[in-house]
């Protein structure tokens, strides 16, 4: 068998291992389940690829993000690794073609969405397959109290069941010591066996200003730091007008946020990885999965709401362990801010109630019905229809989420999709009388499979580069089948996914812990009070900070933190004040002087041994008698 080194010399390049990685590697190997505890760009995903490779079967890899999911499957792809993944956006028969190609099509990763676990058809599928290693990525949404829970996650214990004794590999950049051990719990590990890095970026500086002209502040930071940036906004208009700014001060930035094109993103995010695009001014919609070692600076431009959020994020920068700089902006109202939305967080039984049967009626289910469908969701039209405030509307709607009812996902590229609605022997008579439509039927049957049992999704750019039309072409002759009544076409779009797991209920059956609602508030008020001591302590090394949260104590200062460079500055002066007490003392030792003596004595900085020689008297070390001052024997 090839060793670690050799599988990762091969596929990725690499000569050697990051701190850790090889570590866990031979860990998972040993079969142990193991917990991994990476910082970001720690390199987590070589800790199961690299094992996968080096054993017979299949890795199961599940990941709640979508987008880092295609990422990942078109990564391992392009180093001629066989990737494969299932997640919500796909119909039933695209799963099923998946699954067979899991099974048969010597593939050696399989990345689902967690919710597909729920579904039967990905059990049965799973438990034929020869599965390797059990991978959890995002670990940390297993436990309730971490900051990002997904219910869904409870359900990857039962996959046990279906891959026998095959070693887990649970995976996080953040995750507290409480959380660490509730996520071995839920993942029903054998034996606790955590394999942690340090939280440590020595090359990393953290700083934290407090100011309310932020856009003077980061412009600073973009002319003072060369090198790539990222700047992290909350809100998409915020990104747009952000980037504006900068643009017009002679930086060159772009925007980015979901509610772009998929086309667009890609194309903003490429021109960003290779140094056409300068700063990134993006929603937290950007940066997962991303590796791009030369980002001098990561800038927030509003307080997150937890340390976790914030470490991953501002972890993005420095990865070649070049000095780079991780800087937070805040003022009085963000403190504000996130203490509201805290509150809007966890609203009251009663709202979640009301919100949860007026989205029922929403979408038209009668009690008893709706458990399983995926359904396309549009939160703004759902709230105005419904007269709701849309944020308050969709805290609700994830707090309902986290019981288990359903789940509301990230907002997917849906591909357009078509099935004829005539038998064969009709589309061929209308093939004989529509010789303009016969080539492009005859095409779209080459192309695609299925055509007649189901739903299938295409590609029309791709149909226009092999039949050497135009797109809009393409979409003509799409909608004119469909209005001649020969195919169901469903133009493509973008939209969440809402995903109903249990069928409509009435009040007295919807049932919320009190216990539970409690216990994660408080979890949420403990981080979010986390970040307000973060930003608000002055006298603490920001590193030390960061890494006392997440469980690693005695730990030295940085030295290169706002607070480090601070206090350094603060000694230097002390310094240079106890060297001027000591001048004053052996001047006045020899005799009482004279104000205007010491002054003429001192010469050019007089003023500030005058400062130091009130403290002087302050402190009984010097008193004045008649107009002359003597040292206190």
């Amino acid at each position: 068998m090839e060793s670690a080194l050799d599988v990762l010399k091969k596929y990725w390049g690499y000569d050697r291992f990051r701190p850790k990685q090889e570590e866990i590697i031979q860990s998972v190997l040993a079969g142990l389940d193991t917990l991994a505890l990476l910082p970001t760009g720690g390199g987590k995903s070589l800790c199961f690829q690299v094992p996968a490779m080096m054993c017979d079967g299949i890795c199961l890899v599940v990941t709640p993000l979508i987008a880092l999911m295609k990422d990942q499957v078109e990564n391992l792809q392009k180093r001629g690794i066989k990737a494969i993944c299932v997640h919500s956006g796909m119909t039933r028969h695209e799963v099923d073609y998946t699954l067979d190609n899991a099974i048969f099509g010597d593939y050696k990763f399989l990345y689902l969405s967690p919710e597909r676990l729920q579904s039967e058809l990905v059990k049965v599928r799973i438990s034929r397959m020869s599965v390797n290693f059990l991978v959890v990525d995002e670990a940390h949404c297993i436990s309730q109290w971490g900051y990002d829970f997904r219910p869904d996650y409870l359900l990857i214990r039962d996959v046990r069941e279906l891959t026998g004794e095959v070693p887990v590999i649970a995976l996080t950049a953040t995750a507290t010591p409480e959380v660490a051990e509730d996520i071995m719990k839920q993942l029903n590990f054998r034996r606790d066996n955590v394999i942690k890095s340090s939280f440590e970026r020595k090359n990393l500086s953290y700083v934290v200003r407090e100011t309310e002209d932020k856009s003077g502040q980061l412009l600073k930071i973009a002319l003072s730091v060369h090198g790539s940036g990222i700047v992290y906004v909350r809100e998409r208009k915020r990104a747009e007008e952000t980037a504006a700014f900068l643009n017009a001060q002679g930086i060159n930035a772009d925007s980015y946020h979901a509610g772009y094109e998929a086309s667009e993103r890609a194309k903003k995010q490429d021109a960003w990885m290779k140094g056409e695009v300068r700063v990134i001014v993006a929603t937290n919609a950007f940066g997962m999965g991303i590796d791009k070692p030369d980002v001098r600076f990561v800038c927030h431009f509003d307080l997150t709401e937890s340390a976790e959020a914030y470490f991953q994020e501002a972890g993005r920068a420095g990865r070649d362990g070049n000095r780079s700089y991780a800087v937070l902006l805040w003022n009085r109202r963000d403190i504000k801010r996130i203490k509201q939305i805290m509150e809007v967080t966890f609203p009251s039984f009663d709202y979640l109630k009301e919100v949860y049967q007026r989205l029922f009626n929403y979408i038209g289910y009668d009690y008893g019905s709706g458990k399983g469908d995926v359904i396309k969701f549009n939160l703004s039209d759902f709230a105005k229809k419904e007269r709701l405030h849309m944020v308050n509307a969709y805290h609700a709607i994830k707090y309902i989420e986290g019981e288990g009812y359903w789940e509301l996902t990230e907002e997917l590229e849906n591909p357009s999709r078509i099935m004829f609605t005539v038998s064969r022997d009709e589309l061929y008579k209308i093939q004989l009388k529509n010789s303009n439509l016969d080539s492009f039927v005859k095409i779209l049957m080459r192309l695609y499979t299925s055509l007649f049992s189901t739903f299938v999704p295409i590609d029309e750019e791709y149909i226009a580069r092999v039949s050497r039309n135009s797109k809009a072409n393409i979409t003509a002759n799409l909608i004119l089948l469909s209005r001649m009544h020969v195919i169901d076409y469903i133009p493509a779009v973008r939209s969440p996914l809402l995903i109903l797991r249990v069928e409509r209920l009435e009040n007295r059956g919807l049932l919320f812990s009190e216990e539970n609602y409690k216990k994660r508030k408080g979890s949420y008020q403990k981080r979010v009070e986390s970040m307000i001591d973060y930003v608000s302590t002055t006298n603490v090394c920001r590193s030390v900070m960061l890494m006392s949260y997440f469980g690693q104590s005695g730990a030295p200062d940085c030295g290169v933190c706002d607070v480090c460079i601070s206090n350094k500055r603060d000694e230097d002066i002390r310094q240079s004040d106890r060297i001027i007490e000591d001048n004053l003392c052996d001047l006045l030792s020899a005799s009482p002087l004279s104000l205007d003596e010491i002054t003429l004595q001192m010469g050019e900085g007089s003023n500030l041994y005058l400062e130091i020689l009130r403290d002087m008297i302050d402190r009984e070390i010097v008193k004045e008698i008649n107009g002359k001052y003597t040292l206190v024997r």
